[in-house]
């Protein structure tokens, strides 16, 4: 296929953009996951059947979405073997039986509608048209949805993102360049839409899958053809320099869930939630290689914990580092704050693979101490505390090079495990507001270390504190 120059294309089906956006405000349901930075979609077919395209395993707000409109999930489109989260699309084959769609090119071992470039699906009015767009992944496919012969917008999973394209290196460094390359030819092929075609990618900003900072999650051709700088891109050697020179580090989880998409999740059937665990209990499942994870908030983190804990505060992107730092086949023993959604917990747990949940500390640190529990704390200071002592920063690299405290040794938290002997005696650890510092703190402390204190905020604060400016650069 001839490579298209992005200005030189024109709409092949005209359509007015109110239309198009007038179809997306009633049939087109975004569902976003801000802590993995992914988006899935409900589309109201019109016949209160639905399709469901790159949902996870935990279907909370799509059955809500659902319900809301009185559908029922017929159709369950995957574009690609996700990395960073496990698909919904098997359970719903069991609860619903929805027809799974997805890539004939990804062997999946369960039953599902086996698609190539070109086949498309009658979803009853609206059709769903499969692209061989391989990049991000090697069997990708975008799912152009059309009515009749208009195009509606296309669901671009790992392919075409807001103002850039996912990553190509998570089938390893051999790799890379070969499917950096075959990005470029796909994006250029996307390019060749009709510039009012909605672009609906899964990733988004937050997303380790490479999408760039910013609020917005869906675009149109015509606004990416204008705003995009890798579709603006002169030649293909270029793309793949800018492109790869974008990546950072990713989560060590990835490396697991693309197998266990293509074999197919295991069908949940017990509601989520976490068995009270005694003391007793806590101590037998720790000296059996359990792992603690401590998921209260930072402060009270800080005032003590149970010596060995890690700290993942619950949150919107504790997924994330659950699946960075901790192995998925130790048993895992939680404790928790009064009040703190047990449900979520699980689910984020559930989303990314990990079942293994043991429960979580009955009484949490009260049960713990009357029981003569020892504890750590961790000193946690203000901005203006930090004075001169030395500063870890443990964000990722390009957070760290946009603005640091002056002289901060930048470890990203992901590594930090394999390199806690690099940081300095008696650091302060910083991040953007103190939740992955006390992670890292955490781990340090793991490790034998007893000098450190966690900023309460980040470098923004310091500034301020301290009227001094960031340091820009590595």
């Amino acid at each position: 296929m001839r490579a298209a120059d992005p200005a030189d294309l024109t709409p092949t089906a005209p359509r007015h953009l109110e239309d198009l956006m007038g179809f997306a405000d009633d049939h087109l349901v975004p569902l976003v996951d801000a802590g993995l930075g992914n988006s899935a979609y409900l589309v109201d077919l019109g016949d209160g059947r639905a399709l469901a395209v790159d949902a996870s395993r935990d279907l909370r707000a799509l059955r809500a979405a659902a319900e809301h409109r009185g559908l029922t999930v017929a159709y369950a489109a995957d574009t690609h073997l996700h990395a960073d989260f496990l698909s919904g699309a098997v359970q719903l084959a069991h609860d619903d039986g929805a027809t799974v769609l997805a890539s004939a090119a990804g062997h999946r071992t369960f039953p599902h509608r086996r698609l190539g470039d070109g086949d498309e699906t009658d979803l009853g009015g609206l059709t769903l048209r499969a692209l061989a767009t391989p990049g991000h992944t090697d069997e990708h496919l975008s799912f152009l949805l059309l009515d009749g012969s208009h195009e509606l917008g296309v669901f671009t999973g790992g392919s075409l993102i807001v103002g850039s394209a996912a990553r190509t290196d998570l089938l390893g460094a051999a790799r890379t360049e070969e499917l950096a390359r075959a990005q470029y030819h796909s994006l250029r092929r996307l390019a060749e839409l009709p510039e009012q075609t909605g672009v609906w990618p899964t990733h988004g900003a937050g997303s380790f899958c490479s999408a760039p900072p910013g609020a917005e999650r869906t675009t149109t051709i015509g606004a990416q053809r204008r705003a995009n700088p890798l579709l603006a891109a002169p030649d293909e050697d270029t793309f793949v320099r800018d492109l790869l020179g974008s990546l950072g580090s990713y989560p060590a989880y990835f490396a697991r869930l693309g197998e266990i998409n293509r074999r197919g999740p295991a069908v949940l059937t017990t509601a989520a939630g976490l068995a009270p665990l005694t003391v007793a209990t806590v101590r037998g499942l720790l000296a059996q290689g359990a792992q603690l994870v401590d998921v209260r908030p930072i402060a009270d983190f800080a005032a003590g914990h149970v010596p060995g804990a890690l700290s993942i505060p619950l949150r919107d992107q504790f997924a994330t580092w659950l699946g960075w730092l901790l192995p998925d086949d130790a048993p895992l023993v939680f404790v928790t704050a009064p009040g703190q959604d047990l449900a979520e917990l699980t689910w984020q747990a559930w989303k990314i693979g990990y079942e293994r949940l043991a429960g979580h500390l009955d009484g949490g640190m009260a049960a713990w101490t009357a029981d003569g529990g020892q504890r750590q704390t961790v000193e946690l200071l203000t901005a203006e505390r930090v004075a001169d002592r030395p500063v870890l920063d443990i964000r990722q690299r390009a957070e760290h090079s946009t603005g640091h405290i002056p002289g901060a040794i930048g470890i990203e938290l992901g590594q930090l495990a394999a390199r806690s002997g690099e940081a300095p005696d008696g650091a302060v650890v910083a991040c953007g507001h103190g939740e992955r510092a006390m992670t890292a703190a955490s781990l340090l402390q793991r490790a034998g270390r007893r000098d450190l204190a966690v900023l309460d905020g980040g470098p923004g604060d310091w500034a301020t504190a301290t009227g001094r400016p960031l340091e820009e650069g590595t």
